[in-house]
C-alpha cells in the first residue's frame, strides 16, 4: 500500500462528522421585504462562529461573512444568530459549513443573490477561507 492510501485509511477511521439530519440547526426565519424590485445588499458578519473538527473533536473558530440581495423576504436576525450558534456542537468541515449555511439561507428567504465567506482561524499553521455564492435564475 502506498503512503497516500495508507494516509486515507488512517484518516477515514478517525472521521466522525455529524450527519446533516442530526445537526439540529435552529430554523432560519424571514419577514416580508417591503421594497421588492429595489436592489439592496444586506451584509452580516458573525465573528464568533464555532463548530467541531470531525478529525480531532477540537473546536474550530472563524468569522462567517454573508451578504445578500433580498427578493421578497429578509432574514430575521435573531433566528440567524441562533442558527449560527447552533453549529457549536456540530462536527463539520470548513468547506461543508459554508455549503450548509448557503443551502439553508437560500431555502429560508429565496434571495436574488448571496455571497458567503467562512474565514477560519489558523490551525496547524494553515489558514482556511472558503467562499460560495448563489444567484437566482
Amino acid at each position: 500500500m502506498n503512503s497516500m492510501n495508507s494516509m486515507n485509511s488512517i484518516n477515514s477511521t478517525n472521521l466522525s462528522p455529524t450527519p446533516r439530519a442530526e445537526m439540529g440547526l435552529y430554523k432560519l426565519d424571514a419577514f416580508p421585504y417591503e421594497f421588492p424590485g429595489s436592489e439592496i445588499w444586506v451584509e452580516f458578519e458573525m465573528p464568533e462562529f464555532t463548530a467541531i473538527c470531525p478529525f480531532s473533536d477540537f473546536p474550530d473558530f472563524g468569522i462567517i461573512r454573508l451578504k445578500y440581495v433580498p427578493n421578497n423576504l429578509c432574514i430575521e436576525l435573531k433566528s440567524l444568530k441562533l442558527y449560527i450558534n447552533s453549529f457549536r456542537e456540530v462536527k463539520i468541515f470548513h468547506e461543508h459549513v459554508v455549503n450548509v449555511i448557503l443551502q439553508d439561507f437560500v431555502a429560508a428567504c429565496d434571495p436574488l443573490k448571496v455571497e458567503i465567506e467562512g474565514d477560519f482561524h489558523v490551525r496547524g499553521n494553515i489558514k482556511t477561507v472558503v467562499r460560495a455564492c448563489y444567484q437566482k435564475d
